[in-house]
């Protein structure tokens, strides 16, 4: 059996999805539903059970799982990178990892966990995905902190050559709508246009950026996941990847491409930047794609507008957005 925690939520399913496009059904769910939207994802998708997450860790702590387990795919976490709640950030995003990972260790099972880019805090040390750099980053919100306590745990335990976690950057794509302010600005974008025909994007705060020309790795969530499924696929391939296209692009750039998916005429108002965001705030992310390349990923990254114009005219604008459907 394969486990996909997070199965239910933005990255999680759409790997369920793709297990699924791949003919395997034999899945178990972990995650937490509560009042959420989440469940939605859920409805066309194939697998064989759900767990709640707090039931699972129950059973990986006292050693009772019954079943035969292939992999872990480990992509449950809180993603909210303001949330303030320091102690449910650590518990959740390293302590609980912790404990699946040393489980399935030491069961020589696959691995598969998901970091951040929110590691690398404000970009001044660059966006390098080597082993050594890794230990010197400095995040800028407790999100990104709890994400590089782990990573450091996984190399202060030599266990990069036995797991694989995986630095997202701006990950967009089908079935991210329950994440309210943590959705793609795709989405957002997209029901900005149909509520008042603009979008609103922040102003820059640093000479060198004009206004929207701001620069993120944006990277489609089907990318990700044929990254995820060659890892699945090579479980000799193990360390800190980097996950994104390599190239950065600018807000202009994404929001256009929302609009031209759209066919509507580009409207963009520049508002200023909470106060509360100034000193969080990246102005530059682009993932070092070297390693993976250097291990044989064969994924080629889409160009960004394609992958907007696929997920607004396939996803966005159709009855049933869900990406199993």
């Amino acid at each position: 059996m394969i486990i996909v925690t997070g199965g239910a939520g933005f990255i999680g399913s759409a790997f369920v999805w793709k297990l699924n496009q791949e003919g395997i059904d034999d899945i178990l769910i972990v995650d937490r539903l509560g009042k959420t939207d989440k469940w939605k994802n859920l409805v066309n998708l194939r697998f064989v059970n759900y767990m709640h997450k707090d039931d699972f860790l129950e059973l990986i702590y006292n050693d009772t799982v019954n079943f035969e387990v292939e992999a872990i795919i480990h992509m449950g976490a809180c993603s909210s990178t303001t949330e303030r709640n320091a102690d449910y950030l650590w518990k959740n995003n390293n302590v609980y990892t912790g404990y699946l990972a040393e489980w399935a260790i030491e069961r020589s099972i696959r691995f598969i966990y998901a970091s951040s880019a929110a590691t690398y805090g404000d970009g001044s040390l660059g966006f390098s995905d080597d082993h050594d750099k890794i230990k010197a980053l400095k995040p800028i919100n407790m999100y990104g902190y709890s994400k590089q306590v782990f990573d450091l745990r996984v190399l202060r335990h030599s266990w990069e050559d036995k797991i694989a976690g995986i630095k997202f950057f701006n990950v967009f794509g089908p079935n991210e709508y329950h994440k309210e302010d943590m959705t793609s600005m795709i989405f957002k974008a997209f029901n900005q246009i149909n509520e008042t025909g603009e979008v609103k994007l922040f102003k820059s705060f640093l000479p060198k950026y004009p206004d929207g020309g701001q620069l993120r790795d944006f990277v489609y969530v089907k990318d990700c996941i044929d990254v995820m499924w060659w890892l699945f696929k090579n479980p000799d391939v193990n360390g800190i990847f980097n996950l994104g296209t390599g190239k950065a692009r600018t807000w202009n750039d994404l929001i256009k491409a929302v609009f031209s998916a759209m066919k509507k005429t580009t409207n963009i108002e520049y508002i200023e930047m909470p106060e509360a965001l100034r000193n969080q705030y990246q102005y530059f992310t682009e993932a070092k794609m070297d390693k993976f390349k250097a291990a044989g990923c064969p994924v080629a990254f889409s160009l960004l507008e394609d992958s907007v114009r696929d997920y607004v005219v396939n996803y966005l604008q159709q009855p049933d957005p869900y990406l199993g459907k």
